[in-house]
């Protein structure tokens, strides 16, 4: 009988000898993981972790030496600008490596060499890779990086920067890798200048990406012209602009034209599209503005900035000073980027918010056959290029994929591709601003040098895409804000359908000439600001395109009108301010319209708790949640028997879109379902909407979670999404149409706020840490005081300072 224990002992071992050197439980072995010298234990760091360190490096031309504060901010002081740039590798990787390089993975579309083709049941391959490599991300970086390197200081800034990120890199050991390499199962290979490319490329699809050309096609397709129009504005009654009202513009220097045949083959054309694209979220926005110093109690302008992005850890970015003979910058930076990128310097302040433009359209293209060697264009067969793209997948055999280039770019979409499991038998080509040469560096490095408006003018023309709403204010006193970006001149709704591409009358028709761009400088009312909204109204003489939210800066340009004697406290006030200007226009239609006579007792508790509301949506508040889930289901009652007359992907109307239509018209012919006989009223609908509400808030109250923080339940998301690394359930308010603009997984990603007083006085927080390490004390440091709407004070460190109790560890670099 000892045979038998004897036998299962052995099956046990060769078990765990298999299940501990193999990857059948994770991505990695689990043996390797668990491993004392060299597993995950190794990646927990003390508390007391000392970051002193003396190193040599034969890259370097001069000393450079990084104090460490007590929040882990590295402030650089450097005898050479671009060993700086080395440092700031160095340190980046240090602290941030794994997160640089999943970034950059992503935007190569190259997710799949890691995480394997399907996670969690989703195609990594189809709806990432095979999204971005057909949306032509590394070609679009490989043209940009070209241009910038015929710039000698961008080229010797890249190489530097690079330089330093591989001098970490070279330095690791197995033991010594970022936790998530040794989860995953893989290595970090040698950063290049084009990898400092794809980030920035993978930045303007999230701010440059959106666009909603199939989605607008196929609504054409269902409504009639005058119903379309109805459904999707192009431009708000609610609108506050970035530049106001009333301005008169110049005659434009470009004359677009519509083509002859747009009546009949864009406006007219009926058509169905089954593109399901993966999109950057709409919310993709933020917030800035800039007073005057007659409007500031010190007299000196001050400059306020909270760029609106997804939450997650690590965090987007890195808290830094650098200092060399050239510059003194200090603010937020791109682990994956050299340089300050929001921030100021001894001069100026700078920041930026997105320009919502649209800049990014489909052509549908005619190919011969189904080889797509040659396209029909301007009435000849044009010869089709091709890039093979090589997919590798882990575990399993490369997957390659072989986009057709056109006149217009890259064939997203064709017969073997069309971002889902539909069919589709069409070719569409995108025509993406993104992938024309730019150097959007060169910018960010004329920023941190900048001493004065002539300086930041110059600076923002090498802003090409992402366009942005660049915002200035200096200690001399002036203030500015320029809608910057070479943007299409583009003829009305132009862009808004997918277009033909048979031949060269639907292209682009130039670029808006810069100094035509939307802009304000030293404006009377002592403030400039912006907030995602359109930046023009519709005396502008070209068409915008793009989606622009207008109630956060509506409210924005209301508080500031109000406000003098401002003080940076006040900004952090009106920075985190919850006020839902939107329910202030919203909910009397709500109240006025919902019929009380028909309402259970239940009903009535939450009716008054909405009429109670303070209109702010703060962490306890419940009418927040009884609003949105009111307003939320009023568009649904609306909007969804028109829009399921079809199964295809259509754009859902703004907010803005029914609020201000049952505004002017309380008959508006959308609130009568379709579907029924009778014919519904606004307090029909109203009242409906709201008993449905009812259900989801009932269920809100009876789990506890009816308090607006509870309900919108904000998150700091792992970019890995692994919950332990990850911060959950925040008691933040905030939300759609606040300032504090923070839902469940988007929101504030840098609040800065800066008083250009002789001596700067400057605050900023985000919701991370500064190191990318889940086992270290600083890798959720600041999310409670984001959180709480507080701020910390940014130190703009002098080197005699070096025995401040605010400095805890100094590295020295030096020339090997």
């Amino acid at each position: 009988m000892r045979i038998v224990p004897l036998i299962v002992f052995a099956v046990i071992t060769t078990a765990l000898v298999v299940i501990l050197n193999s990857s059948l439980v994770l991505p990695a072995p689990l043996g390797k993981l668990l491993s004392p010298q060299h597993g995950v234990w190794q990646n927990a760091e003390p508390a007391d972790q000392d970051f002193t360190a003396n190193l040599k490096f034969p890259q370097l031309t001069g000393k450079v030496n990084v104090y460490l504060d007590d929040r882990l901010v590295p402030h650089i002081f450097a005898e050479q600008e671009n060993d700086a740039y080395f440092v700031q590798g160095y340190i980046h990787a240090k602290f941030r490596l794994w997160q640089m390089e999943f970034q950059t993975h992503a935007a190569a579309g190259r997710l799949s060499e890691i995480l394997g083709d399907v996670v969690g049941g989703s195609s990594v391959l189809e709806k990432a890779d095979r999204q971005f490599r057909r949306l032509g991300m590394t070609y679009a970086a490989e043209i940009s990086l070209k241009e910038a390197e015929k710039d000698p200081a961008t080229k010797a800034e890249c190489d530097q920067y690079t330089a330093g990120v591989n001098a970490y890199i070279g330095s690791l050991n197995e033991s010594s890798l970022p936790i998530e390499y040794k989860l995953l199962g893989y290595q970090p290979e040698k950063w290049t200048n084009l990898k400092t490319a794809l980030f920035l490329k993978y930045m303007s699809f999230d701010l440059a990406g959106h666009d909603d050309d199939f989605e607008l096609s196929n609504a054409k397709s269902i409504f009639t012209s005058a119903d379309f129009d109805k459904i999707y504005p192009t431009i708000m009654d609610s609108l506050d602009p970035i530049v106001p009202k009333g301005t008169v513009y110049p005659k434009p220097g470009i004359q677009v034209k519509i083509p002859a045949t747009a009546d009949s083959l864009y406006y007219g054309k009926k058509e169905i599209i089954p593109i399901i694209e993966q999109k950057p979220n709409k919310d993709n926005g933020s917030n800035n503005w800039a007073v005057s110093g007659k409007k500031t109690k010190s007299g000196a302008p001050i400059l306020c900035n909270d760029p609106h992005l997804g939450l997650n850890l690590p965090s987007l970015w890195f808290e830094m000073q650098i200092s060399t003979p050239t510059f003194n910058a200090y603010g937020a930076t791109f682990p994956g980027s050299p340089g300050v990128i929001i921030g100021f310097n001894d001069s100026c302040a700078f920041g930026f918010t997105n320009a919502m433009r649209d800049v990014r359209d489909y052509y549908e293209i005619k190919f011969k056959d189904d080889s797509r060697k040659e396209y029909w264009f301007n009435n000849e067969w044009k010869k089709t290029d091709f890039r093979v793209e090589v997919i590798r997948i882990k575990n399993k055999p490369d997957y390659l994929d072989t986009v057709a280039y056109t006149v217009f770019g890259p064939v997203m979409y064709d017969k073997s591709f069309n971002g889902s499991r539909s069919t589709n038998d069409k070719y569409y080509a995108v025509r993406w601003k993104a992938h024309d040469a730019s150097n959007e560096l060169k910018m960010f490095n004329l920023l941190d040098h900048a001493k004065n408006y002539n300086d930041y003018s110059e600076a923002i023309k090498y802003l090409h895409t992402p366009g942005q709403n660049c915002l200035f204010a200096c200690k001399n006193g002036d203030i500015a804000i320029w809608d910057q970006g070479e943007f299409p001149a583009k003829w009305k709704r132009q862009g808004d359908f997918v277009m033909p591409g048979t031949d060269s009358s639907y292209m682009w028709q130039g670029m808006i000439p810069q100094e035509e761009n939307p802009h304000q400088v030293n404006p009377d009312r002592g403030f400039v600001s912006s907030a995602n909204q359109l930046p023009v109204d519709s005396t502008y003489p070209y068409y915008l395109g793009g989606s622009y939210p207008p109630y956060r800066g509506f409210y924005i340009n209301r508080k500031l009108n109000e406000m003098n004697n401002i003080t940076p406290q006040d900004m952090q006030t009106l920075q985190t301010d919850n006020y839902n200007v939107f329910a202030e226009m919203a909910r009397p239609v709500l109240l006025n319209n919902i019929d009380l006579s028909i309402l259970n007792n239940e009903e009535k508790k939450y009716f008054d708790i909405l009429q109670a509301w303070d209109l702010r949506n703060d962490v306890n508040s419940k009418g927040a949640t009884v609003f949105v889930n009111t307003w939320d289901s009023l568009e649904n009652v609306v909007w969804n028997d028109e829009l399921a007359r079809t199964n295809l992907p259509l754009m859902w109307p703004h907010e803005s879109t029914l609020l201000e239509n049952i505004i002017k018209d309380s008959a508006f012919s959308f609130l009568d379902n379709i579907n029924t006989p009778q014919k519904e009223t606004l307090a029909d609908d109203v009242t409906m909407a709201f008993k449905r509400a009812v259900f989801t808030v009932k269920n809100a109250d009876v789990a506890g979670t009816l308090e607006w923080a509870k309900y919108k339940d904000t998150k700091v998301l792992h970019l890995a999404r692994i919950p332990a690394f990850s911060r959950l359930h925040l008691p933040i308010g905030g939300g759609n149409n606040t300032i504090n603009a923070a839902n469940a997984q988007h929101g504030p990603s840098w609040r800065m706020i800066v008083s250009l007083t002789p001596q700067t006085e400057a605050y900023g927080v985000y919701p991370g840490g500064q190191s990318g390490n889940p086992g270290s004390r600083f890798y959720d440091t600041f999310v409670d005081t984001w959180a709480a709407g507080k701020y910390y004070a940014l130190w703009v460190m002098k080197e005699s300072e070096e025995n401040d109790k605010r400095v805890l560890w100094k590295m020295t670099f030096n020339k090997m």
